[in-house]
């Protein structure tokens, strides 16, 4: 079935919006929300992709992805995230740099282009930013991470994905030095306001509010 560049906008909106609310259904208004477009121009699109069997809707209670949609949802977020790899490791864009290209270029459809671009990737399991990026199948690695902010004990992590995507928040990171697969010692946590003192690589110290901790994802270090 043959979507279009919006339709698949849309796709992607609901499907990473079932995501982080954990809903069985979404509503029109967090999608006009999440795209920044008009509830009515929303409740178009939405009755049109009802009509592809892409989602169900229902009045007052909301939309949800079918089988088919989740499956176009995927295949789109696969190919962003594979084109971010490639930007970043094959053309040396930094990470606060290729969402918008890579929004460009998930539009592309050519499952043979994705499939040899995976290849030669080396069949990457994460993005640059430490997203997981779905196989052929629709099939994620699952990477068990938290919030630094919500850390209590004083060991070691690592620095495994962020929550924030946002250009000026990766620049923050990038001007901490802070890179995915960094060891992040929390040294102490002020009760008072949640903010850390740290130390990555076991080199440099660095202060962290709890409002940057929060959209700092790790692992504990002997283990994922």
């Amino acid at each position: 079935m043959q979507t279009s560049f919006t339709e698949e906008n849309y796709i992607k909106a609901i499907y990473k919006l079932e995501e982080s609310l954990k809903e069985k259904a979404v509503s029109t208004n967090n999608i006009a929300i999440h795209l920044s477009m008009q509830p009515a121009t929303v409740t178009d699109m939405i009755k049109r992709l009802a009509e592809k069997k892409v989602l169900t809707y229902k009045k007052y209670y909301g939309v949800s992805l079918t089988e088919k949609g989740k499956t176009i949802a995927l295949d789109i977020i696969r190919k962003h995230r594979l084109w971010e790899v490639f930007l970043v490791k094959k053309l040396k864009f930094k990470w606060d740099e290729v969402h918008d290209i890579a929004e460009q270029l998930e539009h592309i459809n050519s499952k043979e282009l994705i499939s040899k671009l995976d290849d030669f990737l080396d069949n990457p399991k994460f993005d640059p930013h430490g997203d997981a990026i779905p196989d052929k199948d629709g099939k994620m690695r699952v990477l068990h991470s938290v919030p630094l902010s919500t850390i209590t004990k004083k060991q070691t992590y690592v620095f495994c994905g962020v929550s924030n995507h946002e250009t000026k928040f990766l620049k923050y990171l990038t001007t901490l030095n802070l890179s995915l697969g960094n060891t992040i010692d929390i040294e102490s946590i002020n009760d008072y306001d949640g903010s850390l003192k740290v130390k990555i690589n076991k080199k440099h110290q660095e202060f962290l509010s709890e409002q940057v901790a929060s959209n700092i994802l790790v692992h504990p270090a002997h283990g994922k």
